[in-house]
Protein backbone atom coordinates (compact mmCIF):
# COMPACT_ATOMS: atom_id res chain seq x y z
CA UNK A 1 0.00 0.00 0.00
CA UNK A 2 2.53 2.28 1.19
CA UNK A 3 4.57 1.51 -2.41
CA UNK A 4 1.29 2.36 -3.94
CA UNK A 5 0.91 5.20 -2.44
CA UNK A 6 4.20 6.64 -3.30
CA UNK A 7 3.89 5.55 -6.84
CA UNK A 8 0.62 7.58 -7.41
CA UNK A 9 2.46 10.59 -5.61
CA UNK A 10 5.35 10.48 -7.42
CA UNK A 11 2.92 9.91 -10.78
CA UNK A 12 0.62 13.25 -9.63
CA UNK A 13 3.75 15.13 -9.88
CA UNK A 14 4.99 14.14 -12.77
CA UNK A 15 1.96 15.61 -14.45
CA UNK A 16 2.14 18.46 -12.30
CA UNK A 17 6.00 19.30 -13.57
CA UNK A 18 4.82 18.46 -16.92
CA UNK A 19 1.97 20.58 -17.33
CA UNK A 20 4.27 23.33 -15.76
CA UNK A 21 6.77 22.70 -18.55
CA UNK A 22 3.95 23.25 -21.04
CA UNK A 23 2.43 26.40 -19.19
CA UNK A 24 6.55 27.71 -19.29
CA UNK A 25 6.26 26.79 -23.30
CA UNK A 26 3.24 28.37 -24.07
CA UNK A 27 4.15 31.80 -21.59
CA UNK A 28 7.88 31.69 -22.84
CA UNK A 29 6.52 31.94 -26.92
CA UNK A 30 3.45 34.05 -26.32
CA UNK A 31 5.79 36.17 -24.23
CA UNK A 32 8.62 36.56 -26.97
CA UNK A 33 5.66 37.14 -29.73
CA UNK A 34 4.37 40.17 -27.82
CA UNK A 35 7.71 41.27 -26.75
CA UNK A 36 9.08 41.35 -30.47
CA UNK A 37 6.03 43.54 -31.61
CA UNK A 38 6.06 45.50 -29.11
CA UNK A 39 9.88 46.38 -29.91
CA UNK A 40 9.19 46.75 -33.41
CA UNK A 41 6.66 49.36 -32.80
CA UNK A 42 7.80 51.10 -30.06
CA UNK A 43 8.46 53.85 -31.23
CA UNK A 44 4.76 54.11 -33.06
CA UNK A 45 2.70 55.21 -29.67
CA UNK A 46 2.90 57.26 -26.63
CA UNK A 47 0.42 56.82 -24.16
CA UNK A 48 -1.19 60.40 -23.72
CA UNK A 49 -1.54 60.58 -19.87
CA UNK A 50 2.52 60.73 -19.92
CA UNK A 51 2.25 63.58 -22.28
CA UNK A 52 2.19 67.36 -21.60
CA UNK A 53 -1.13 68.63 -22.83
CA UNK A 54 0.59 71.50 -25.24
CA UNK A 55 2.26 67.97 -27.60
CA UNK A 56 -0.38 65.63 -27.51
CA UNK A 57 -1.47 67.03 -30.81
CA UNK A 58 1.83 67.28 -32.20
CA UNK A 59 2.01 63.77 -31.40
CA UNK A 60 -1.09 63.05 -33.39
CA UNK A 61 -0.12 64.85 -36.34
CA UNK A 62 3.72 63.02 -36.40
CA UNK A 63 2.12 59.57 -35.21
CA UNK A 64 2.41 58.40 -39.13
CA UNK A 65 6.61 59.86 -39.27
CA UNK A 66 7.29 57.95 -35.79
CA UNK A 67 8.88 54.41 -36.89
CA UNK A 68 12.37 54.47 -38.00
CA UNK A 69 11.89 52.42 -41.28
CA UNK A 70 15.42 51.44 -41.15
CA UNK A 71 15.94 50.08 -38.10
CA UNK A 72 13.42 48.05 -38.42
CA UNK A 73 12.96 46.77 -42.16
CA UNK A 74 15.34 43.65 -41.15
CA UNK A 75 13.44 42.55 -38.51
CA UNK A 76 10.12 42.95 -40.19
CA UNK A 77 10.71 41.40 -43.41
CA UNK A 78 11.86 38.05 -40.89
CA UNK A 79 8.67 38.11 -38.93
CA UNK A 80 5.97 39.00 -41.41
CA UNK A 81 7.04 37.30 -44.47
CA UNK A 82 3.43 35.86 -44.89
CA UNK A 83 3.18 33.99 -48.15
CA UNK A 84 0.36 31.93 -47.15
CA UNK A 85 -3.27 33.07 -47.43
CA UNK A 86 -5.59 33.88 -44.55
CA UNK A 87 -7.97 31.16 -43.79
CA UNK A 88 -11.31 32.56 -44.50
CA UNK A 89 -14.36 31.48 -46.49
CA UNK A 90 -15.53 33.83 -49.10
CA UNK A 91 -19.19 33.93 -50.71
CA UNK A 92 -19.64 34.07 -54.00
CA UNK A 93 -22.34 37.08 -54.91
CA UNK A 94 -21.94 37.72 -58.68
CA UNK A 95 -19.09 35.93 -60.51
CA UNK A 96 -17.08 32.61 -60.54
CA UNK A 97 -13.26 32.45 -60.09
CA UNK A 98 -10.86 33.66 -62.76
CA UNK A 99 -10.36 31.00 -65.04
CA UNK A 100 -6.38 32.75 -65.87
CA UNK A 101 -4.40 35.57 -64.34
CA UNK A 102 -4.82 38.58 -65.72
CA UNK A 103 -2.31 41.67 -65.41
CA UNK A 104 -3.83 44.15 -62.80
CA UNK A 105 -6.44 43.67 -60.20
CA UNK A 106 -9.19 46.49 -58.92
CA UNK A 107 -10.29 45.90 -55.65
CA UNK A 108 -13.00 47.92 -54.10
CA UNK A 109 -14.40 47.61 -50.48
CA UNK A 110 -18.12 48.89 -50.00
CA UNK A 111 -20.69 49.59 -46.99
CA UNK A 112 -24.03 50.62 -47.03
CA UNK A 113 -24.30 54.65 -46.26
CA UNK A 114 -27.02 56.48 -44.53
CA UNK A 115 -26.19 58.98 -47.67
CA UNK A 116 -25.89 58.48 -50.81
CA UNK A 117 -24.76 55.22 -52.86
CA UNK A 118 -21.39 55.93 -55.88
CA UNK A 119 -20.18 52.03 -56.02
CA UNK A 120 -22.58 51.64 -59.76
CA UNK A 121 -20.78 54.74 -61.26
CA UNK A 122 -17.30 53.69 -59.71
CA UNK A 123 -17.71 50.09 -61.25
CA UNK A 124 -19.49 51.56 -64.52
CA UNK A 125 -15.97 54.42 -64.62
CA UNK A 126 -13.58 51.65 -64.58
CA UNK A 127 -14.95 49.37 -67.20
CA UNK A 128 -16.24 52.69 -69.57
CA UNK A 129 -12.91 54.66 -69.51
CA UNK A 130 -11.06 51.24 -70.55
CA UNK A 131 -10.68 49.74 -73.72
CA UNK A 132 -11.84 46.63 -75.13
CA UNK A 133 -7.70 45.42 -75.26
CA UNK A 134 -6.98 47.01 -71.65
CA UNK A 135 -10.75 45.08 -69.81
CA UNK A 136 -8.40 41.49 -71.27
CA UNK A 137 -5.84 42.60 -69.03
CA UNK A 138 -8.35 43.49 -65.65
CA UNK A 139 -10.26 41.78 -63.35
CA UNK A 140 -12.87 44.02 -60.63
CA UNK A 141 -13.48 42.46 -57.12
CA UNK A 142 -16.41 44.33 -55.36
CA UNK A 143 -16.05 43.19 -51.79
CA UNK A 144 -19.33 44.22 -50.15
CA UNK A 145 -18.64 44.60 -46.72
CA UNK A 146 -21.92 45.37 -44.61
CA UNK A 147 -23.29 42.85 -42.67
CA UNK A 148 -26.94 44.22 -43.59
CA UNK A 149 -27.93 41.03 -46.06
CA UNK A 150 -30.65 42.58 -47.40
CA UNK A 151 -28.56 45.59 -48.49
CA UNK A 152 -26.15 43.22 -50.03
CA UNK A 153 -28.83 41.15 -51.45
CA UNK A 154 -30.58 44.46 -53.39
CA UNK A 155 -26.62 45.75 -54.77
CA UNK A 156 -25.97 42.42 -55.89
CA UNK A 157 -29.17 42.84 -58.21
CA UNK A 158 -27.92 46.04 -59.35
CA UNK A 159 -24.80 45.23 -60.62
CA UNK A 160 -25.75 41.73 -61.32
CA UNK A 161 -28.34 43.70 -63.81
CA UNK A 162 -26.05 46.81 -65.07
CA UNK A 163 -22.87 44.66 -65.58
CA UNK A 164 -24.34 41.35 -66.47
CA UNK A 165 -21.68 41.16 -69.53
CA UNK A 166 -18.20 41.88 -67.65
CA UNK A 167 -19.72 39.11 -65.05
CA UNK A 168 -20.30 36.92 -68.04
CA UNK A 169 -17.03 37.49 -69.38
CA UNK A 170 -15.19 36.62 -66.19
CA UNK A 171 -14.09 40.23 -65.33
CA UNK A 172 -16.05 41.11 -62.51
CA UNK A 173 -16.68 39.86 -59.33
CA UNK A 174 -18.75 39.86 -56.11
CA UNK A 175 -17.96 38.60 -52.65
CA UNK A 176 -18.77 38.99 -48.91
CA UNK A 177 -16.71 37.75 -45.75
CA UNK A 178 -19.43 36.15 -42.95
CA UNK A 179 -19.76 38.28 -39.67
CA UNK A 180 -18.23 35.41 -37.73
CA UNK A 181 -14.53 35.74 -39.40
CA UNK A 182 -14.29 39.00 -37.96
CA UNK A 183 -12.40 39.97 -34.79
CA UNK A 184 -13.80 41.99 -31.99
CA UNK A 185 -14.96 45.43 -33.10
CA UNK A 186 -16.27 46.82 -29.68
CA UNK A 187 -14.13 48.28 -26.45
CA UNK A 188 -11.38 48.79 -28.91
CA UNK A 189 -8.30 51.41 -28.40
CA UNK A 190 -9.30 54.49 -28.59
CA UNK A 191 -6.13 56.28 -29.79
CA UNK A 192 -5.94 59.64 -30.74
CA UNK A 193 -9.16 59.85 -28.92
CA UNK A 194 -11.74 59.08 -31.56
CA UNK A 195 -15.33 58.20 -30.41
CA UNK A 196 -16.03 54.77 -29.72
CA UNK A 197 -17.52 54.60 -33.29
CA UNK A 198 -15.18 56.27 -35.20
CA UNK A 199 -12.68 52.82 -33.76
CA UNK A 200 -15.41 50.73 -34.54
CA UNK A 201 -15.45 51.86 -38.10
CA UNK A 202 -12.51 52.56 -39.19
CA UNK A 203 -11.22 49.27 -37.25
CA UNK A 204 -13.43 47.28 -39.39
CA UNK A 205 -12.47 49.08 -42.64
CA UNK A 206 -8.95 47.86 -42.03
CA UNK A 207 -10.16 44.05 -41.50
CA UNK A 208 -12.32 44.51 -44.53
CA UNK A 209 -9.24 45.57 -47.18
CA UNK A 210 -6.96 42.78 -44.96
CA UNK A 211 -10.03 40.12 -46.12
CA UNK A 212 -10.28 41.66 -49.62
CA UNK A 213 -6.39 41.93 -50.29
CA UNK A 214 -6.05 38.37 -49.09
CA UNK A 215 -8.60 36.92 -51.46
CA UNK A 216 -6.96 39.25 -54.88
CA UNK A 217 -3.81 37.78 -54.09
CA UNK A 218 -3.39 34.88 -56.79
CA UNK A 219 -5.79 37.17 -59.53
CA UNK A 220 -3.10 38.78 -61.10
CA UNK A 221 0.42 39.95 -61.94
CA UNK A 222 -0.22 43.74 -59.64
CA UNK A 223 -2.80 45.04 -57.47
CA UNK A 224 -4.68 48.86 -57.45
CA UNK A 225 -6.66 49.97 -54.40
CA UNK A 226 -10.08 52.17 -55.13
CA UNK A 227 -12.61 52.98 -53.25
CA UNK A 228 -16.23 52.85 -53.86
CA UNK A 229 -17.34 56.51 -54.72
CA UNK A 230 -14.09 57.42 -57.60
CA UNK A 231 -13.68 58.46 -61.18
CA UNK A 232 -11.11 56.78 -63.10
CA UNK A 233 -9.26 58.79 -66.21
CA UNK A 234 -9.11 57.52 -69.54
CA UNK A 235 -7.23 54.64 -70.23
CA UNK A 236 -5.93 54.21 -67.06
CA UNK A 237 -4.86 50.84 -67.28
CA UNK A 238 -2.27 51.80 -70.22
CA UNK A 239 -0.82 54.22 -68.14
CA UNK A 240 -0.25 52.59 -65.52
CA UNK A 241 2.12 49.93 -67.52
CA UNK A 242 3.75 52.85 -68.88
CA UNK A 243 4.67 53.62 -65.33
CA UNK A 244 5.54 50.05 -64.28
CA UNK A 245 7.44 50.00 -67.27
CA UNK A 246 9.38 53.00 -66.62
CA UNK A 247 10.60 51.77 -63.06
CA UNK A 248 11.97 48.26 -64.31
CA UNK A 249 15.20 47.35 -62.34
CA UNK A 250 13.97 49.76 -59.61
CA UNK A 251 12.60 48.59 -56.38
CA UNK A 252 9.50 49.91 -54.88
CA UNK A 253 6.60 48.38 -52.58
CA UNK A 254 3.50 51.06 -53.21
CA UNK A 255 3.33 53.57 -56.60
CA UNK A 256 0.82 56.18 -55.85
CA UNK A 257 -1.77 57.24 -58.70
CA UNK A 258 -3.58 59.42 -56.32
CA UNK A 259 -2.72 62.14 -53.56
CA UNK A 260 -6.15 61.29 -51.51
CA UNK A 261 -6.58 58.50 -48.96
CA UNK A 262 -6.78 54.80 -50.18
CA UNK A 263 -7.43 55.44 -53.55
CA UNK A 264 -4.98 54.49 -56.49
CA UNK A 265 -2.57 53.01 -54.44
CA UNK A 266 -0.89 50.36 -56.83
CA UNK A 267 1.17 46.98 -55.18
CA UNK A 268 2.95 43.69 -56.53
CA UNK A 269 0.15 40.91 -56.12
CA UNK A 270 3.10 39.23 -54.17
CA UNK A 271 2.83 41.81 -51.27
CA UNK A 272 -0.66 41.44 -50.57
CA UNK A 273 -0.70 38.36 -48.62
CA UNK A 274 1.66 40.11 -45.63
CA UNK A 275 -0.02 43.48 -46.11
CA UNK A 276 -3.38 41.42 -45.27
CA UNK A 277 -1.96 39.62 -42.31
CA UNK A 278 -0.03 43.44 -41.59
CA UNK A 279 -3.56 45.14 -41.42
CA UNK A 280 -5.21 42.22 -38.89
CA UNK A 281 -2.34 42.77 -36.83
CA UNK A 282 -2.60 46.25 -36.15
CA UNK A 283 -6.37 46.82 -37.21
CA UNK A 284 -7.43 48.65 -34.31
CA UNK A 285 -4.54 51.12 -34.23
CA UNK A 286 -5.23 53.58 -36.43
CA UNK A 287 -6.81 54.31 -39.87
CA UNK A 288 -5.42 52.12 -42.86
CA UNK A 289 -3.90 55.01 -45.18
CA UNK A 290 -1.87 55.44 -41.80
CA UNK A 291 -0.77 51.95 -41.60
CA UNK A 292 0.32 51.55 -45.83
CA UNK A 293 2.60 54.67 -45.00
CA UNK A 294 4.42 52.43 -41.98
CA UNK A 295 4.15 49.15 -44.17
CA UNK A 296 5.71 50.63 -47.30
CA UNK A 297 8.17 52.29 -44.75
CA UNK A 298 8.86 48.98 -43.68
CA UNK A 299 9.68 47.55 -46.38
CA UNK A 300 12.45 50.03 -47.26
CA UNK A 301 10.70 52.02 -49.69
CA UNK A 302 11.87 55.38 -47.71
CA UNK A 303 9.89 57.93 -49.99
CA UNK A 304 6.33 58.35 -51.76
CA UNK A 305 6.41 57.64 -55.63
CA UNK A 306 3.54 59.64 -56.82
CA UNK A 307 2.74 60.19 -60.23
CA UNK A 308 1.38 63.20 -61.61
CA UNK A 309 -1.46 63.56 -63.12
CA UNK A 310 -3.53 61.59 -61.09
CA UNK A 311 -5.62 58.43 -62.87
CA UNK A 312 -8.23 58.45 -60.26
CA UNK A 313 -10.47 61.35 -58.49
CA UNK A 314 -12.52 61.53 -55.31
CA UNK A 315 -16.11 61.58 -56.30
CA UNK A 316 -18.32 61.22 -53.17
CA UNK A 317 -19.96 64.25 -51.49
CA UNK A 318 -21.42 62.03 -48.27
CA UNK A 319 -18.45 59.86 -46.57
CA UNK A 320 -19.87 56.34 -45.39
CA UNK A 321 -18.80 57.51 -42.01
CA UNK A 322 -21.80 58.87 -40.35
CA UNK A 323 -22.77 59.87 -43.92
CA UNK A 324 -20.44 63.05 -42.94
CA UNK A 325 -19.94 66.11 -45.87
CA UNK A 326 -16.44 64.72 -47.46
CA UNK A 327 -16.08 67.39 -50.05
CA UNK A 328 -11.86 66.35 -50.82
CA UNK A 329 -11.05 66.06 -54.23
CA UNK A 330 -7.62 65.59 -56.26
CA UNK A 331 -5.99 68.63 -58.07
CA UNK A 332 -3.94 66.49 -59.98
CA UNK A 333 -6.63 64.65 -61.63
CA UNK A 334 -7.13 64.55 -65.15
CA UNK A 335 -9.90 62.52 -66.90
CA UNK A 336 -9.97 63.12 -70.49
CA UNK A 337 -7.16 62.07 -73.19
CA UNK A 338 -4.44 61.22 -70.14
CA UNK A 339 -1.21 61.01 -71.38
CA UNK A 340 1.99 59.95 -69.86
CA UNK A 341 5.14 61.44 -71.27
CA UNK A 342 7.83 58.72 -73.19
CA UNK A 343 10.93 60.77 -71.61
CA UNK A 344 13.02 58.34 -73.47
CA UNK A 345 16.49 58.08 -71.31
CA UNK A 346 18.93 61.37 -71.09
CA UNK A 347 21.66 62.75 -69.75
CA UNK A 348 20.47 65.95 -67.16
CA UNK A 349 22.67 68.79 -66.39
CA UNK A 350 22.59 72.67 -65.64
CA UNK A 351 24.97 75.44 -65.18
CA UNK A 352 22.91 76.84 -62.85
CA UNK A 353 23.38 76.91 -58.59
CA UNK A 354 21.02 74.06 -57.81
CA UNK A 355 19.45 74.36 -54.48
CA UNK A 356 20.59 71.44 -51.74
CA UNK A 357 19.18 68.57 -53.32
CA UNK A 358 16.84 69.52 -55.90
CA UNK A 359 18.91 68.66 -58.99
CA UNK A 360 18.41 68.29 -62.30
CA UNK A 361 17.16 64.89 -62.35
CA UNK A 362 13.70 65.69 -60.64
CA UNK A 363 12.14 67.93 -63.45
CA UNK A 364 12.42 64.92 -65.92
CA UNK A 365 10.28 62.54 -64.44
CA UNK A 366 6.68 61.80 -63.88
CA UNK A 367 7.23 61.92 -60.04
CA UNK A 368 6.27 64.34 -57.83
CA UNK A 369 9.50 66.40 -57.68
CA UNK A 370 10.89 69.05 -59.16
CA UNK A 371 14.28 70.94 -60.09
CA UNK A 372 15.16 74.42 -57.67
CA UNK A 373 18.05 76.64 -58.73
CA UNK A 374 19.05 79.60 -57.16
CA UNK A 375 17.97 83.12 -59.20
CA UNK A 376 19.48 82.33 -62.70
CA UNK A 377 21.23 85.00 -65.29
CA UNK A 378 21.31 85.28 -68.91
CA UNK A 379 22.87 82.65 -70.68
CA UNK A 380 22.16 80.08 -68.21
CA UNK A 381 20.74 76.85 -68.97
CA UNK A 382 19.28 72.74 -68.18
CA UNK A 383 20.68 70.69 -70.89
CA UNK A 384 19.04 66.96 -71.74
CA UNK A 385 21.21 65.00 -73.81
CA UNK A 386 19.43 61.89 -75.50
CA UNK A 387 21.50 58.60 -75.57
CA UNK A 388 19.50 57.82 -78.58
CA UNK A 389 18.49 60.30 -81.49
CA UNK A 390 14.87 60.54 -81.42
CA UNK A 391 11.61 61.86 -82.98
CA UNK A 392 9.55 64.19 -81.07
CA UNK A 393 6.09 64.29 -81.45
CA UNK A 394 5.59 66.71 -78.11
CA UNK A 395 7.03 68.79 -75.46
CA UNK A 396 5.55 70.43 -72.11
CA UNK A 397 7.21 72.17 -69.56
CA UNK A 398 5.98 73.58 -66.67
CA UNK A 399 7.72 76.03 -64.21
CA UNK A 400 6.72 77.08 -60.77
CA UNK A 401 4.53 75.23 -58.16
CA UNK A 402 1.40 76.20 -56.48
CA UNK A 403 3.17 77.66 -53.74
CA UNK A 404 6.04 79.25 -54.89
CA UNK A 405 4.00 80.86 -58.39
CA UNK A 406 6.93 83.26 -59.07
CA UNK A 407 9.51 80.91 -58.67
CA UNK A 408 8.90 80.44 -62.64
CA UNK A 409 10.77 80.95 -65.62
CA UNK A 410 10.22 85.03 -66.09
CA UNK A 411 12.08 85.43 -69.92
CA UNK A 412 13.36 82.07 -71.51
CA UNK A 413 13.35 79.67 -74.77
CA UNK A 414 13.33 75.80 -75.64
CA UNK A 415 15.55 74.34 -78.23
CA UNK A 416 16.73 71.18 -79.93
CA UNK A 417 19.75 70.47 -80.83
CA UNK A 418 21.65 68.37 -83.18
CA UNK A 419 25.43 66.79 -83.62
CA UNK A 420 26.82 65.65 -80.48
CA UNK A 421 30.31 66.35 -79.41
CA UNK A 422 32.33 65.81 -76.55
CA UNK A 423 33.02 62.63 -74.53
CA UNK A 424 30.08 60.62 -72.61
CA UNK A 425 30.19 63.03 -69.75
CA UNK A 426 30.36 66.01 -71.22
CA UNK A 427 28.41 65.91 -74.58
CA UNK A 428 26.60 68.77 -75.60
CA UNK A 429 25.54 69.45 -79.20
CA UNK A 430 26.75 71.53 -81.91
CA UNK A 431 23.95 73.15 -82.98
CA UNK A 432 20.68 74.28 -81.74
CA UNK A 433 17.12 75.59 -83.21
CA UNK A 434 14.73 77.39 -81.29
CA UNK A 435 10.86 76.33 -81.34
CA UNK A 436 9.75 79.37 -78.98
CA UNK A 437 9.67 81.44 -76.23
CA UNK A 438 8.11 80.98 -72.12
CA UNK A 439 4.58 82.43 -71.67
CA UNK A 440 3.77 82.93 -67.80
CA UNK A 441 6.62 80.54 -67.00
CA UNK A 442 5.06 77.40 -69.61
CA UNK A 443 6.30 76.00 -72.75
CA UNK A 444 3.96 73.55 -74.82
CA UNK A 445 4.45 72.34 -78.51
CA UNK A 446 3.22 70.21 -80.30
CA UNK A 447 3.72 67.94 -84.39
CA UNK A 448 7.29 68.94 -83.39
CA UNK A 449 8.53 66.12 -86.03
CA UNK A 450 7.06 68.40 -88.65
CA UNK A 451 8.55 71.81 -87.68
CA UNK A 452 12.19 69.93 -86.83
CA UNK A 453 13.52 67.56 -89.86
CA UNK A 454 16.97 66.41 -88.27
CA UNK A 455 16.55 63.70 -85.73
CA UNK A 456 17.14 65.47 -81.85
CA UNK A 457 19.98 64.82 -79.73
CA UNK A 458 19.68 67.21 -77.82
CA UNK A 459 16.89 69.78 -75.81
CA UNK A 460 17.89 72.22 -73.82
CA UNK A 461 15.69 75.19 -71.88
CA UNK A 462 17.95 78.83 -71.86
CA UNK A 463 17.63 81.52 -69.69
CA UNK A 464 17.13 85.10 -71.76
CA UNK A 465 17.33 87.36 -69.46
CA UNK A 466 18.27 87.69 -65.54
CA UNK A 467 15.73 87.26 -62.86
CA UNK A 468 15.80 87.79 -59.08
CA UNK A 469 13.57 84.89 -58.51
CA UNK A 470 14.60 81.56 -57.83
CA UNK A 471 13.68 79.24 -60.54
CA UNK A 472 11.72 75.76 -60.31
CA UNK A 473 11.35 73.45 -62.89
CA UNK A 474 8.40 71.81 -61.72
CA UNK A 475 7.83 69.24 -65.23
CA UNK A 476 9.83 68.28 -68.21
CA UNK A 477 7.32 66.42 -70.41
CA UNK A 478 9.05 64.69 -73.82
CA UNK A 479 6.35 62.38 -76.20
CA UNK A 480 8.57 60.73 -78.81
CA UNK A 481 6.83 59.51 -82.21
CA UNK A 482 8.37 57.21 -84.81
CA UNK A 483 12.00 56.66 -84.17
CA UNK A 484 14.48 57.10 -86.36
CA UNK A 485 15.27 54.03 -88.89
CA UNK A 486 11.76 52.61 -87.87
Amino acid sequence: VTLLYAFLHMRQNLKYFDKMRCLRKRSAVSFLGVLVICLLFMNLYIEDGYVLEGDKQLIRETATHQLNPERYVHTFKDLSNFSGSINISYRYLAGTPLPRKRYLTIGLSSVKRKKGNYLLETIKSIFEQSSYEELKEIAVVVQLADFDSAWCEGMVQDISQKFAHHIIAGRLIVIHVPEEYYPVLDGLKRNYNDPEDRVKFRSKQNVDYAFLLNFCANLSEYYVMLEDDVRCSKNFLTAVKKVITSREGSYWVTLEFSKLGYIGKLYHSHDLPRLAHFLLMFYQEMPCDWLLIHFRGLLAQKEVIRFKPSLFQHMGYYSSYKGAENKLKDDDFEEESFDIPDNPPANLHTNMNVFENYEASKAYSSIDEYFWGKAPSTGDFYGIVFEKPIKISKIKVVTGTEDRQNDILHHGALEVGEKIVGSKKGRQCTTYLRLGEFKNGNFEITDVEHKVLFDINCMRILVTKSQKEWLIIRSISVWTSQTPNQ
